[in-house]
């Protein structure tokens, strides 16, 4: 093996665009999917699933695969990885249903966890020393952002001109060629004492994270008061208990359930939780609103996104500044609080049919997103020693996509609620109101299908059931965006509590100290 290729510069880069190649497939989708509900002749809970399977299967297994990466090696682990996801993406691009395809998006969220926990693991394994560190996350961070940025267009542009299985398929060459620099450049590394799999504790957490889903997605349908959404949730809280249990009594749990006494801790969770609820969900919501309000093609709602992308990629910048000023958690309450802001801006403007006021919000919500982006993880790796980084970071990203899949169940229950409700309100304009605006024209048109919904309707009455179609989405969209501002605000004010909390407890044991120092 010649040191040309095997050297740190090219690991750092291999591993930093396989993490990219992660941002990217996540992102990317969210345009293709009225595409995609369009070709199935697929319902709002498909389209939904189409999200939620990936990201439920992912925030599952982020924990136990990096546990095995540890036992099994990280260059093992990664390989296996990329051989996942190339099947399952391969599965995704020649799915014959929206089953097929959610079933293969699941597996896909599997080689995902894989993947990303190989390789931060061996991002933190090949760079030791404090600048070389520091230099090698920065150019990972670097990566992430530009696939953050682009990931929009490139959805756009691909379904729009190929067609929306080729987002899938364009995975399989990238996926040769990583899985080639990975097995020439890349050596293995494991941890000599690296504990035991919590299966159990693993399952009892994907088991938990599925159900809830489940019953938020499909409450939409049945009902809140149904006994199926009823039991679901049942089942999901049962589990979730189960799980605490078994955590506190394992020796070698996937979570130290006693990080969570330290108050500046939890703020530093809560902050990412709400960070990825109220801002990084808005990569999933934000198309659909730009094809369903304004009826943009793919390629045009992709270019619609980049305020929001590009807004997060100058965030950190704003955040590296302020971080010389204001103590960690007030930078992170005041990212929550702009994001907060940002949605709410977006909210008021929604139904307004004007881009250029979208964008405004668009753009705060972004900055917000962008101080919050990296300095979330920082503060969380803050409140943990040395050895326990690594559990820290496997806390962190789980809370990330956890609260992603949970936001796009509870937000897309209030956009369709909402869009429901403003449906009804419009219906007396229409001579036959009930055949025309059922619930499966409901289901298409919260999917993006507008135009399979509205398909045997033309001339006056096709034209005034788009126009109601697309005030409705609006409204629809505007509450959900209210709702994501109030929670993001709630939470920021958590933040300052918490933090709060932590400077008096930290005074009063100063105090303590120098009490007892002149005592002496």
């Amino acid at each position: 093996m010649s040191d040309t290729i095997r050297n740190p510069r090219f690991v750092l880069l291999t591993a930093s665009a396989t993490c990219a190649l992660i941002t990217l497939d996540t992102n990317v989708v969210a345009v293709a999917l009225p595409s995609i509900a369009r070709d199935f002749h697929a319902g709002f809970a498909d389209i939904e699933w189409v999200v939620s399977a990936y990201m439920v299967a992912f925030a599952a297994c982020l924990l136990p695969a990096g546990a095995l990466a540890d036992r099994v090696g990280r260059k093992t682990m990664l390989i296996a990885g990329l051989g996942v996801f190339m099947l399952a993406s391969l599965g995704c691009g020649l799915a014959p249903s929206a089953a097929a395809l959610n079933l293969a998006r699941a597996a896909k969220g599997v080689g995902a966890a894989m993947l990303l926990t190989s390789a931060l693991a061996i991002i933190a394994n090949t760079f030791h020393e404090g600048a070389a560190r520091a230099r090698a996350w920065a150019v990972w961070g670097t990566c992430m952002g530009v696939s953050t940025t682009i990931a929009p267009l490139v959805g756009g542009v691909i379904t729009q001109w190929a067609g929306w299985r080729w987002i899938f398929l364009m995975n399989l060459p990238i996926c040769a060629v990583l899985a080639a620099c990975a097995w020439r450049g890349i050596r293995e590394s494991r941890n000599p004492h690296a504990g035991p799999l919590d299966l159990a504790g693993s399952a009892l957490f994907a088991a938990a994270l599925a159900l809830g889903i489940w019953a938020l997605i499909d409450a939409q349908a049945d009902g809140w008061a149904d006994w199926r959404t009823e039991s679901r949730l049942a089942a999901c809280a049962v589990l979730f208990v189960l799980f605490v249990r078994v955590q506190r009594t394992r020796a070698h749990a996937m979570i130290d359930l006693t990080l969570f006494r330290q108050p500046r801790f939890v703020a530093a969770v809560l902050a990412m939780a709400g960070y990825a609820a109220c801002a990084q969900v808005m990569m999933t919501f934000l198309p659909l609103y730009l094809q369903n309000a304004f009826g943009l093609p793919a390629v045009r709602a992709g270019i619609g996104m980049l305020p929001f992308a590009i807004a997060m990629v100058i965030g950190p910048h704003i955040g590296a500044a302020l971080s010389r000023r204001v103590p960690s958690m007030t930078l992170l309450s005041l990212g929550l609080a702009t994001i907060g802001a940002g949605n709410l801006l977006t909210a008021l403007f929604a139904g307004l049919s004007s881009y250029a006021l979208i964008a405004v919000g668009m753009i705060v919500t972004g900055l917000g997103a962008g101080v919050l982006n990296g300095d979330t993880q920082k503060a969380i790796m803050a409140c943990v020693p040395p050895n326990r980084t690594g559990m820290a970071s496997g806390i962190s990203t789980t809370t990330r996509f956890t609260a992603i899949v949970t936001s796009v169940g509870v937000l897309g229950a209030v956009l369709a609620t909402r869009t429901h409700a403003a449906l009804d309100a419009h219906a007396f304009a229409l001579a036959d109101a009930r055949t025309v605006l059922d619930d499966t024209f409901l289901s298409r048109l919260l999917a993006g299908d507008l135009a399979h919904a509205g398909a045997s309707l033309g001339g006056t009455a096709g034209a005034m059931v788009v126009h109601i179609a697309r005030e409705s989405f609006a409204s629809g969209f505007s509450a959900a965006l209210g709702v994501a501002g109030a929670c993001a605000l709630i939470v920021a004010a958590a933040v300052w509590l918490l933090a709060g909390i932590t400077r008096s407890d930290t005074q009063a044991k100063a105090a303590g100290e120098t009490q007892s120092a002149m005592s002496e």
